[in-house]
Protein backbone atom coordinates (compact mmCIF):
# COMPACT_ATOMS: atom_id res chain seq x y z
CA UNK A 1 0.00 0.00 0.00
CA UNK A 2 1.19 3.23 -0.57
CA UNK A 3 -0.56 7.27 -0.81
CA UNK A 4 2.15 10.07 -1.57
CA UNK A 5 1.64 13.16 0.85
CA UNK A 6 0.68 15.10 -2.34
CA UNK A 7 -2.26 12.82 -2.92
CA UNK A 8 -3.49 12.91 0.63
CA UNK A 9 -3.67 16.68 0.79
CA UNK A 10 -5.83 16.94 -2.49
CA UNK A 11 -8.41 15.23 -0.62
CA UNK A 12 -8.49 18.28 1.86
CA UNK A 13 -10.70 20.23 3.10
CA UNK A 14 -13.60 17.43 4.05
CA UNK A 15 -16.79 19.03 3.98
CA UNK A 16 -17.98 20.82 7.54
CA UNK A 17 -19.13 19.21 10.39
CA UNK A 18 -20.83 20.60 14.01
CA UNK A 19 -17.48 20.02 15.66
CA UNK A 20 -15.07 21.14 12.52
CA UNK A 21 -17.41 24.36 11.11
CA UNK A 22 -14.96 25.48 8.89
CA UNK A 23 -14.38 22.17 7.10
CA UNK A 24 -12.33 18.95 8.10
CA UNK A 25 -8.35 18.68 7.53
CA UNK A 26 -7.22 15.78 8.11
CA UNK A 27 -7.80 12.41 6.07
CA UNK A 28 -7.73 8.63 6.29
CA UNK A 29 -4.91 7.70 3.81
CA UNK A 30 -4.20 4.29 4.65
CA UNK A 31 -5.47 1.35 6.84
CA UNK A 32 -4.45 -2.04 7.70
CA UNK A 33 -5.63 -4.18 10.78
CA UNK A 34 -5.18 -1.48 13.51
CA UNK A 35 -2.77 1.06 12.07
CA UNK A 36 -4.24 3.97 10.36
CA UNK A 37 -2.71 6.72 8.93
CA UNK A 38 -4.12 10.34 8.84
CA UNK A 39 -2.47 13.61 7.13
CA UNK A 40 -3.94 16.35 9.49
CA UNK A 41 -2.93 20.02 7.93
CA UNK A 42 -5.15 21.97 10.99
CA UNK A 43 -6.38 25.43 9.81
CA UNK A 44 -8.06 28.07 12.12
CA UNK A 45 -8.02 26.12 15.26
CA UNK A 46 -7.51 22.38 16.23
CA UNK A 47 -10.59 21.38 17.61
CA UNK A 48 -9.33 17.21 17.89
CA UNK A 49 -9.79 15.25 20.78
CA UNK A 50 -8.14 12.48 22.74
CA UNK A 51 -7.78 9.00 20.93
CA UNK A 52 -8.44 5.31 21.88
CA UNK A 53 -4.94 4.40 20.24
CA UNK A 54 -1.38 5.26 20.74
CA UNK A 55 -0.41 7.66 18.34
CA UNK A 56 2.75 9.51 16.28
CA UNK A 57 2.92 12.62 14.67
CA UNK A 58 5.52 12.75 11.53
CA UNK A 59 6.22 16.42 10.98
CA UNK A 60 6.38 17.07 7.08
CA UNK A 61 6.27 20.78 6.50
CA UNK A 62 5.90 23.76 8.54
CA UNK A 63 6.15 24.32 12.60
CA UNK A 64 3.57 24.18 15.87
CA UNK A 65 3.34 23.42 19.41
CA UNK A 66 1.77 19.93 20.69
CA UNK A 67 0.15 21.25 23.79
CA UNK A 68 -0.45 17.45 25.77
CA UNK A 69 -1.57 17.99 29.60
CA UNK A 70 0.67 20.90 30.66
CA UNK A 71 3.63 20.16 28.29
CA UNK A 72 4.13 22.11 25.37
CA UNK A 73 6.97 21.21 22.98
CA UNK A 74 7.53 22.73 19.12
CA UNK A 75 8.18 20.76 16.74
CA UNK A 76 8.83 21.27 12.87
CA UNK A 77 9.41 19.57 9.80
CA UNK A 78 11.49 15.84 10.50
CA UNK A 79 10.24 15.47 14.37
CA UNK A 80 8.36 12.69 15.33
CA UNK A 81 6.15 13.01 18.34
CA UNK A 82 4.20 10.51 20.58
CA UNK A 83 0.74 10.90 22.51
CA UNK A 84 -0.43 7.85 24.16
CA UNK A 85 -3.92 6.86 23.86
CA UNK A 86 -6.47 8.95 25.59
CA UNK A 87 -4.65 11.40 26.45
CA UNK A 88 -5.92 15.00 26.08
CA UNK A 89 -3.61 16.86 22.80
CA UNK A 90 -3.57 19.36 20.08
CA UNK A 91 -1.70 21.57 18.08
CA UNK A 92 -1.37 25.07 18.73
CA UNK A 93 1.06 28.07 16.94
CA UNK A 94 0.79 26.47 13.81
CA UNK A 95 2.37 27.35 10.74
CA UNK A 96 -0.22 28.39 7.72
CA UNK A 97 1.98 25.36 5.99
CA UNK A 98 1.79 22.90 8.81
CA UNK A 99 1.19 19.26 7.85
CA UNK A 100 1.72 16.25 9.65
CA UNK A 101 0.78 12.44 8.91
CA UNK A 102 -1.03 10.85 12.36
CA UNK A 103 -0.40 7.60 12.49
CA UNK A 104 -2.73 5.26 14.62
CA UNK A 105 -1.76 1.52 16.00
CA UNK A 106 -2.63 -1.11 18.99
CA UNK A 107 -5.14 -1.80 21.00
CA UNK A 108 -7.70 0.30 22.29
CA UNK A 109 -6.16 2.03 25.65
CA UNK A 110 -2.69 1.88 23.97
CA UNK A 111 -0.36 -0.43 24.91
CA UNK A 112 1.50 -1.00 27.67
CA UNK A 113 4.80 1.05 28.45
CA UNK A 114 6.99 -1.93 29.08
Amino acid sequence: MKVSLSEALNKLPLPATDKWPNGVWHFRALQHGSMSTLVFAPKGKDLQSPHSQDELYVVMSGSSELIAGEQRTACSVGDVLFVPANAVHHFENFSDDFVTWAIFWGPEGGESAT
